[in-house]
């Protein structure tokens, strides 16, 4: 509550200062608050999808992907076993904080496995990659 709230109350300030700077044509505060809007919109999206993720056994969450999804990680990666070990690898590999996505890339028709620094939500990888699960590898998931 106290985290993800952080997030969103920077996301509304920054977008309400950019509505103000948008009106006095401020070019160079439209530019500079972009950071903060992607930062912090970024930090809303993923968590509300992380949140999502982590849903008890009575609420959907904990069983290993069946039908359609667990036959797109078997065709995709070869197994479940797979998909972990290489979103496990990417997660440790990448450097600072950031975020591991299985995602779904609606061009392709593929699941897809990504990475991506900060806050930045999937789409800024590609606008056709549709988040499906978000591992936070922000040093605060580990506490």
């Amino acid at each position: 509550q106290k985290h993800h709230q952080t997030y969103v109350t920077n996301y509304n300030k920054a977008v309400e200062q950019l509505f103000q700077a948008l009106n006095k044509v401020d070019t160079s505060t439209v530019v500079q608050l972009q950071g903060a809007i992607k930062f912090n919109g970024g930090g809303h999206v993923n968590h509300s999808i992380f949140w999502k993720n982590l849903a008890p056994v009575h609420e959907g969450g904990g069983e290993p992907p069946h039908s359609s999804l667990g036959w797109a990680i078997d065709t995709h990666f070869g197994s479940l076993e797979a998909l972990i070990q290489k979103m496990s690898a990417e997660g440790a590999a990448l450097q600072g904080s950031g975020w591991v996505w299985l995602g779904l890339d609606t061009e392709f028709k593929r699941l897809v496995v990504e990475t991506t620094a900060n806050q930045d939500p999937l789409v800024t990888k590609a606008p056709t990659l549709v988040p499906l699960l978000g591992i936070d590898v922000w040093e605060h998931a580990y506490y």
